[in-house]
């Protein structure tokens, strides 16, 4: 699964990295948490960035409570799945990152990795949006689910999901109109291993409600006011 990510460049690198307008007020952003805003680029505007809430409502739904259900879709059966398969037509995005969170059970601990590219450039995720009217008040609400897929050999050790990742050079036809179905479904898989890097992260991205720059940062041997045990 993907349930936190990052991207914490500045929007000069955005823009420049995917040739889009960025808000005024974009911040780059360490722990990106399941029912925040997300910055997404959608084939509707596909050279700027909008901002969805993560959790996908699908248009029909009666209320917004099924978001926290659908931060995720599976690759392999978005096609088929009624809360997907109307978005998976022409209701693609792209989602900007920098890096992925994935909690490995050592001992008694869960203990936070974080997943880059090598060259620690920008990527996208491959993500399904969808509009909800809240028919009491009028009021729309754009979500987002991001596209999972089995992991790489890199990220299986920590967990059995991964983000589908998308090669640069197909960012753009993942959000085309003419897009095919045999080509959709190319690129729903694992992202090349040797092309990517993973560390243990600092513990502050164990809270979603941190959001500062310890998030991105390599765990220390020992965290300040921690000691070593003979017996861990």
């Amino acid at each position: 699964m993907c349930g936190r990510f990052s991207i914490a460049k500045s929007k000069e690198e955005i823009a420049k990295r995917f040739n889009v307008g960025t808000p005024a007020d974009f911040k780059p952003r360490y722990n990106i948490a399941p029912l925040q805003q997300l910055p997404v680029i959608t084939s509707r505007k596909p050279y700027e960035i909008s901002f969805m809430r993560w959790g996908l409502v699908p248009s029909w739904s009666l209320d917004a409570s099924t978001a926290a259900n659908m931060i995720n879709a599976r690759g392999e059966t978005i096609t088929t799945k009624i809360p997907f398969k109307h978005c998976i037509k022409d209701q693609r995005c792209l989602i900007p990152a920098d890096g992925f969170y994935e909690w490995k059970k050592e001992g008694k601990a869960k203990v936070p990795f974080r997943f880059t590219l090598n060259s620690e450039d920008l990527f996208c995720f491959a993500g399904l949006w969808d509009s909800w009217e809240n028919q009491e008040t009028g009021a729309v609400l754009n979500t987002v689910t991001i596209i999972t897929t089995e992991a790489n050999k890199l990220v299986s050790d920590v967990h059995e999901r991964m983000p589908v990742i998308l090669r640069k050079d197909l960012e753009r036809l993942w959000i085309s109109e003419t897009i095919t179905d045999s080509q959709i479904n190319s690129l729903l898989k694992p992202y090349d291993e040797q092309l990517m890097s993973a560390y243990k992260s600092h513990k502050a991205v164990n809270s979603a409600a941190n959001d500062t720059p310890d998030c991105i940062q390599p765990a220390p041997k020992i965290y300040p006011g921690e000691s070593f045990s003979l017996f861990d």
